[in-house]
């Protein structure tokens, strides 16, 4: 179904992980540490990264951060550190799941399957706002006839706030909606990545509009 890369050093865990993903119909590529990861992406395409934090000549944060300047692919991170600020960090260099150790390989691939749905709508039709058009069908998004790179989830939320301008959503729903019910993280990561996305929108942030106190909304002038 889908080419996944498995990027860990102990060699039991990235046989149990890359067991479970072949029994869920996927192909699995693996590397043992960041470099050979890197090396990896930059010559064979992945639909999805399945990235271990503490590894030896280059750590997960670093290889996210790096993977994704090459695009848009889900990244899971796995690792055995569970703090709340080492998630966050993982959010911002552009993970969209984090799974702590211990795991339930089913549960991994569970997630695994969500994000790979959610990497492929089925609608086509470009949708247009100020000088921001998204692709859906090639998710991709152009900023004034310019292609940027957004990370899986900054995406999904520009789609989502532009497939409904003017609604507001609170954070909840923003975390229910894009991250999914077992999301294991707060809210705070919703702020994180609505403040990137800005950032990468420029001056067409301001379609994306906070209400103290309510959440967004994403506001299109008449």
């Amino acid at each position: 179904m889908a080419n996944i890369l498995i990027v860990e050093d102990e060699q039991a865990m990235q046989d149990i992980i890359a067991d479970y993903m072949g029994k869920g119909g996927h192909t699995c590529v693996t590397a043992g540490d960041g470099i050979d990861a890197l090396m990896l992406l930059k010559n064979t395409p992945m639909d999805l990264m399945i990235l271990d934090v503490m590894m030896p000549h280059l750590d997960g944060f670093s290889v996210c951060r790096l993977a994704r300047e090459m695009g848009n692919m889900p990244i899971i991170m796995v690792t055995a550190r569970g703090g709340e600020e080492d998630k966050l960090r993982g959010y911002d260099y552009g993970a969209d799941d984090y799974v702590t150790k211990p795991f339930s390989p089913r549960v991994l691939l569970a997630k695994v399957n969500a994000l790979l749905r959610r990497a492929s709508p089925a609608c086509a039709g470009a949708i247009t706002a100020g000088k921001i058009t998204l692709q859906p069908g090639a998710r991709k998004v152009w900023l004034d006839g310019r292609e940027i790179t957004l990370t899986h989830k900054e995406y999904e939320l520009l789609a989502f706030f532009m497939a409904n301008p003017g609604q507001v959503f609170s954070r909840e729903q923003l975390l229910n909606r894009i991250w999914g019910y077992d999301f294991e993280g707060t809210t705070r990561t919703v702020d994180t990545h609505i403040k990137t996305l800005r950032q990468k929108l420029g001056e067409e942030g301001q379609h994306i509009v906070t209400l103290i106190r309510s959440g967004y909304k994403f506001e299109v002038a008449e």
